[in-house]
């Protein structure tokens, strides 16, 4: 199953095919959701949880890109990567345009999921 495309992206705004308009997503084979941060405590300087990348692995991805902002200011700890790593996941972390680029890219050919930040 394909992870649906990004159509295109601004400050504060992700259109994906077939979904209604976000802030945050979360993108994984077969769908998108909104990206919470609220349900794990995630911050711009707590940075990406594991859990939130566990909805996209649930999902089927294989490959992991996680958004660190516009700007770059959302942090990613060093051991969730490592723990994605260590599961067999390839992980790529990038700021959002960069990020977007490669998810399309990707989910053509990849069991892909992704975190994708839209300020900061």
């Amino acid at each position: 199953m394909q992870s649906p495309a990004i159509i295109k992206h601004s400050w504060g705004e992700i259109i994906v095919e077939e979904f209604p308009l976000f802030k945050d997503v979360k993108l994984f084979p077969g769908g998108a959701r909104v990206w919470d941060w609220n349900e794990t405590g995630t911050s711009h300087s707590a940075g990406i949880q594991s859990s939130d990348v566990e909805e996209l692995i649930e999902h089927g991805a294989r490959v992991i890109i996680l958004s660190r902002g516009v700007l770059g200011r959302l942090r990613v700890n060093d051991r969730v990567i490592q723990n994605l790593r260590d599961r067999g996941m390839v992980v790529y972390c990038h700021r959002t345009a960069k990020a977007i680029a490669l998810y399309n890219q990707l989910r053509k050919t990849e069991s892909v999921g992704a975190l994708i930040h839209s300020t900061c």
